[in-house]
């Protein structure tokens, strides 16, 4: 009998946790095991927000997968996705095809424009490392250009995220402790750059109770960002962006519009032509997707839900999680056992405000201020104790409250 070809596209959190996981329980003689990635390195995907808004130098947030992963269990492919073929088992890379027996597929999200005129070419987007780094160079390079030609009424000043949700008040937390730093750098004066945060609801973290929404509005509002709630996008152009508030139309000049309102699932996956919902596809209890025993899907990816029903957040809590169940799953495939159902374990949400701010909602207890951030230092840090060990956590852990 030959052995089952196993292959992991993506080395995001789920893809990293799944690799990491079958080299231990999963025998050379019982599969062969592949993983596929465009880089040579994964990221820390919490930790973007900071690498945007450069209070965290990209470097730290990368990880050496050869660090992590055994090239004697583990082939790693650097390549590109193009395709998946589903009725031939097959994956186009860039650069060579793959037949599997096995697929997980851990793409990773893309942003969702909703069709808003101007997004897709104006604004930017924190997806990966070097989307991070292009955001904060934008800023830099208007700031700089602003002293160069002090030209006050252009709007280079005016930096506007759209989104309130995690990704875009983490960002605004991070942004505005560095803006004085940014300020001093170029000579301009602090109250002439203006950060705005744009949410379509009624208020930002949608889903967190009110005394922890209330906390990040006033943390946020008192370090200067503008929080406009109700605010729904209309379009984006080179220089400004139009919202709707109340029935009337407002412009907001600008050279900085930071999307963050929203994900979907990496666009290879939409043309699986498998079951989708709210950009993401199903899956079974077992995270294979409903039409294709064959294949599992990770992250952002996929769509699950909790026990009462409710959409599972695409965290990367989750996608760890997720990553390890579907390898003791294979395992358990590969030898003949039964397989389990994916059971989440949800303790809770943790929202940094800054490096030493924060919310958290932890076994159904409210945490606030350098308590919620230390929390989320400790979180990060056990990821990647758990990823590659003492040695991992030592190299790239933080330890610091203020990096």
């Amino acid at each position: 009998m030959n052995k089952p070809h196993i292959v992991i596209l993506g080395a995001g959190y789920g893809g990293m946790m799944a690799a990491a996981r079958m080299q231990k329980l999963i025998h050379s003689n019982e599969a062969k095991i592949t993983l596929v990635n465009k880089n040579d390195y994964h990221y820390q995907t919490t930790w973007l927000h900071e690498n945007a808004a450069g209070t965290l130098h990209h470097d730290r947030s990368k990880i050496d997968i050869k660090e992590v992963i055994d090239r004697n269990r583990i082939k790693l492919i650097l390549d590109e996705v193009v395709s998946i073929k589903r009725e031939e088992k097959k994956v186009k890379l860039k650069n060579q095809e793959l037949y599997y027996d096995i697929l997980i597929v851990s793409l990773g999200f893309e942003p969702a424009i909703y069709g808003i005129p101007g997004l897709s070419e104006f604004a930017y987007s924190i997806k990966d490392i070097n989307s991070a780094r292009l955001i904060r160079e934008r800023i830099e390079y208007n700031f700089a250009l602003y002293t160069n030609e002090n030209k006050p009424t252009d709007g280079r000043l005016n930096i506007v995220i759209g989104g309130g949700g995690l990704t875009g008040v983490e960002f605004a937390g991070e942004l505005i402790n560095r803006i004085p730093t940014i300020c001093e750098e170029y000579d301009i004066e602090k109250n002439l750059v203006k950060v705005y945060l744009l949410e379509g609801r009624d208020c930002v973290l949608y889903g967190y109770d009110d005394s922890a929404v209330q906390y990040a509005m006033n943390s946020l509002q008192s370090r200067g960002v503008e929080i406009i709630n109700d605010a729904s996008v209309k379009a984006c152009a080179e220089d400004s962006i139009i919202y709707e508030k109340g029935g009337s139309e407002h412009k907001i000049s600008t050279k900085s519009v930071i999307w963050t309102a929203g994900t979907k699932a990496n666009s290879i996956v939409e043309r699986l032509n498998l079951s989708m919902e709210h950009g993401r596809v199903k899956v079974r209890n077992d995270l294979r997707s409903i039409e294709d025993d064959s294949i599992y899907l990770i992250g952002d990816c996929s769509l699950n839900y909790d026990e009462n029903g409710n959409v599972l957040p695409s965290t990367a809590q989750i996608a760890m999680q997720q990553g390890e169940f579907i390898a003791r799953n294979i395992n358990a495939k590969i030898k003949g056992k039964e397989m389990a159902a994916f059971l989440p374990d949800v303790p809770g949400r943790i929202t940094s405000l800054g490096s030493d701010d924060g919310i958290a909602d932890m076994f159904s207890r409210n945490l606030f201020g350098w308590k919620a951030a230390l929390l989320k230092r400790v979180a990060d840090n056990w990821y990647l104790f758990k990823l590659g060990g003492i040695q991992l956590l030592m190299k790239k852990g933080k330890f610091n409250m203020f990096h």
